[in-house]
This record gives structure tokens, sequence and C-alpha cells, in this order.
């Protein structure tokens, strides 16, 4: 939430994705842009969230930048909303468990995903939130089955020009939007990894989309 996206509109795209009757719902960071922007309203917002296993999240940069990770994690408890910091969950659905694991954003500075092997768990569906997808190929190699992100808005403002795709977020991940996945095709369950990367619900610098409409998504996941 900022000066240009609303309390209503939030309000709107919870809506939404509470019409999915989801079992779980994510938050994959990013809840404002700076300091002085509605946080409250935001947590507020996302506590009208409904589903049945729970409502989780993972940190995003402009938490960081605003200096809020822990009024974030501590006010989003309070509201059943849970942050994971470097921290995991397992969730049994039936006779499988799903492992859900979350990481603070990883700065492009740094190495990723230190030590968030730890978190993986043999035999169970891991899932990693990460708000920056660039850290997929580590997640991959560290056994993560599915990776959740988002920050890149889906680049925001893309343009096509002879067949080539043009947007910001391309100078920092080869992840922009959507379904990725590594290992051999129709490989899945057998050592392949696939990340999702949402393009959210904001902006950053301008008020604008072109060629990357906001998104609420509702994930399927299906054993093979």
């Amino acid at each position: 939430m900022s000066a240009f996206f609303s309390r209503r509109q939030l309000d709107y795209a919870v809506a939404m994705a509470n019409e999915t009757r989801a079992h779980v719902a994510l938050v994959t960071g990013d809840l404002i842009t700076g300091a002085r922007d509605p946080l409250d309203s935001c947590l507020a917002g996302l506590k009208a969230l409904r589903a049945e296993a729970g409502l989780f999240g993972c940190m995003g940069n402009h938490e960081i930048y605003a200096r809020v990770e822990d009024r974030v994690e501590q006010a989003g408890a309070q509201q059943g909303l849970r942050f994971l910091r470097h921290a995991n969950i397992t969730l049994p659905f039936g006779a499988a468990r799903l492992n859900l694991a979350g990481v603070d954003y990883q700065r492009l500075s740094q190495p990723y995903l230190v030590d968030a092997e730890k978190l993986v768990i043999p035999g169970a569906c891991n899932i990693l939130l990460s708000h920056n997808p660039d850290v997929f190929d580590v997640a991959a190699r560290q056994g993560y089955d599915l990776t959740i992100s988002g920050h890149t808005h889906g680049g925001q403002v893309r343009v096509e020009i002879l067949g080539a795709d043009f947007n910001a977020a391309r100078f920092y991940t080869p992840y922009v939007d959507g379904l990725y996945r590594k290992g051999a095709a129709g490989n899945a369950g057998k050592g392949s990894s696939t990340i999702f990367v949402s393009r959210g619900l904001g902006t950053i610098g301008i008020p604008a989309r072109l060629g990357a409409p906001p998104e609420v998504t509702l994930l399927r996941l299906r054993r093979v």
C-alpha cells in the first residue's frame, strides 16, 4: 500500500483471494513502499484473508528499507498472519506433508539462502517463500520442490520489440513472472524444481503497469 495503492484496492484483492477457497494463503512481501505508508491498515486488510491451514508470508526489500521487519512480524502474528523468517512450518494434508519455509529478502550483494537447506524436510513437499525470485537456482540445488516469489511486478512496464521482451526486471533476474522449471520436461517429482513469480498488486516508481497486469493467483499442487 502507498499513495498509489489504496486500502479499497487491497480489500478488493483480498475478496478475490477468498473466493478461491485456498487451503493456504501466502503473501510474498513488500506490504508498503516506505516508512510513511499505512502499514497498520495493510496488515488489517490482510487479516481478512481466509484459508483453513493458515496465513503465511515472507519479508520484502521494502520492509527492510522502511525498517519495519520486526514490527511486521509481531503485528502480523497478532492478526493471524505468520511471517516465516528463516523458519519453517509443516502442514499435514491427509497422508502428505507440506513443509513451508520462508526467508527474508535476499540481498544481491550477499550469498543466497545461507543455511536454508536445513529447513528442507526429506519426504515432504518443500516450498520456499522468497520475495526475490533470483534465488531459484540455489533453492533448486538445496532441494526445494517449489519456490514462490514476487518482487518483479512482472516487469511492471513491458515492451516487446522484434520478439524480445524488454523490462526492468530482466536486469537482475531471468525469472520475471509465471512458472519456470528446472529439470527435464515431464520429470516433475524426480529431481525437478519449480518457481512461480507473482506479478503482485502494486507499483514502484510510477503508478502504471503495461503488459504486466496485477494478479491474485491460485496455485494447485498435484502429486505426480
